[in-house]
């Protein structure tokens, strides 16, 4: 989430200067700051973010680090192409193209085969990696008892945030893992960037050990059922399709029958959400530990991104080609679990890689909007699920069961446009987010600025940049 306070970090040698935003005595340029943060251009790039967001100079904004901005911004984006596929369905059709209301032929199948491919865990992935970064940044070291309490306080919060968003909006709430997660990082912060990566590597490989197919266990097949089997319910598939036609009949009769499907479907997450936790604090592990070691920050060799980029580049073509063979093909693969969980988050690292190359390589100004996104993540997750809800739920849009793939991709691209703009827009006019705002009081006891004060009122003309 977004979290990027600290104090005065000490800037990695290496570090482009855009990559930090300082609130001390001076800030990362040495220029005097009076306790506030100069936003300052992007000047690597040749461009000022300040001009596209109509920020001021002078701003109340704590130190940001703009990269994570980027990218926490792409990934909340990529988590609805993922997502979307529950709130269009119940759960026992969502993910399986096998119980899908349309059956998996055609372009139906290519448009699942796109987001399985290209989103399906890598942007989940980045996000729980940026997630294990906002805790340092909040809680800082072991040592710091005064900022473990405000860390402690904002893990509190955001599980009741997670309980709000679960059971009144969507059952896919991923806050509730995270505020877990985040309880057992708490102790573990403090650790080198060594002992993070070595630590967090081994347990997605030790739960990457756990998809190793095992004896004659079949392969799953998960892209067999083709529409006129999905429109009369061949014996095969009889037992699910009842099941989803059930489900769709109570989600999109009423608002009360799609809730109350919705904190049953919620309640089994909760109860199985210790599942997801090793794998989730491994990759917060992982994230952490690449902050540390001036991955996110710019700081490490232009090589090595590019060898990062390509890494994630190769795993992907195999994904690619193998989700293509099990999601469009109706081919069978016993090792394809397996093989995705071991992928995955090199793809993700490979994903965070290339933006940050490209951030060094002057392509800056393509990527506002993104960081706008990203510093309302919080805020852009829960729309997302009010928007998506205000679609396919009853007793609102009521469309649930009723939108194939390749149209659901139309209203993906659809609130990412809105989301994009809509924060570009609040942030020239507001601090931060409405929920991140109230996500800081809660986490520091006292109130920040929210409005942003006019271009008027901003200093002395020499401080500001035009």
């Amino acid at each position: 989430m977004s979290a990027d306070e600290q104090q005065c970090p000490r800037t990695p040698s290496r570090a482009p200067a855009l990559f930090f935003r300082a609130r001390c005595g001076k800030d990362l340029h040495g220029q005097k700051s009076n306790g506030m943060r100069f936003a300052k251009p992007w000047n690597r790039f040749g461009y000022r973010t300040e001009k596209l967001l109509n920020t001021s100079v002078v701003t109340h904004t704590p130190h940001r680090i703009q990269s994570l901005d980027v990218i926490r911004g792409i990934a909340i984006l990529g988590v609805l192409a993922v997502n979307a596929d529950g709130f269009a369905a119940p759960i026992h059709a969502s993910l399986k193209p096998s119980a899908w209301m349309f059956g998996n032929e055609g372009s139906t199948a290519v448009a699942y085969w796109w987001m399985d491919w290209l989103f399906h865990e890598k942007f989940v992935a980045i996000f729980s990696m940026l997630f294990g970064v906002s805790l340092f940044l909040v809680g800082g070291p072991l040592s710091d008892k005064r900022r473990g309490i405000n860390l402690a306080r904002r893990l509190g919060a955001l599980f009741v945030f997670a309980l709000i968003h679960g059971f009144g909006l969507w059952w896919g709430d991923i806050l509730s893992t995270y505020a877990c997660a985040g309880v057992v990082m708490f102790g573990l912060r403090s650790l080198p960037s060594k002992a993070l990566l070595g630590t967090g590597i081994a347990i997605l490989l030790a739960t990457t050990y756990m998809a190793l197919p095992r004896g004659d266990e079949p392969a799953p097949s998960s892209a067999t059922i083709s529409h006129e089997e999905a429109r009369t319910a061949a014996p095969a598939h009889s037992a699910t399709s009842s099941r989803v036609r059930a489900e769709l009949a109570e989600a999109t009769g009423s608002a009360s029958g799609a809730y109350a499907l919705n904190t049953r479907t919620y309640l089994h997450q909760l109860a199985n959400l210790w599942q997801q936790l090793p794998r989730t604090i491994a990759l917060m592990m992982v994230g952490l530990g690449l902050f540390k070691a001036g991955f996110f920050n710019g700081a490490i060799s232009r090589t090595s991104y590019a060898s990062l980029v390509m890494a994630g580049g190769l795993a992907l073509a195999v994904l690619g080609a193998m989700t293509w063979m099990t999601d469009v093909s109706h081919l069978s693969f016993r090792w394809g679990e397996f093989v995705n969980e071991l992928l995955c988050p090199l793809v993700a690292v490979g994903y965070a890689a290339a933006i940050v190359l490209s951030l060094r390589r002057k392509a800056g100004r393509w990527f506002v909007p993104f960081a706008a996104a990203g510093r309302m993540a919080f805020t852009n997750y829960l729309t997302q699920s009010l928007i998506m809800t205000s679609i396919f739920y009853g007793g609102r849009g009521a469309l649930m069961g009723t939108v194939d793939r390749p149209a659901l991709w139309g209203i993906v691209a659809g609130v990412w446009a809105l989301q994009l703009a809509w924060s570009t827009w609040w942030l020239s006019r507001f601090e931060m987010g409405p929920l991140e705002w109230i996500w800081r009081w809660i986490t520091y006891g006292r109130r920040s600025p929210f409005v942003r004060p006019s271009p008027a009122f901003n200093g002395p003309a020499e401080v500001r940049r035009t």
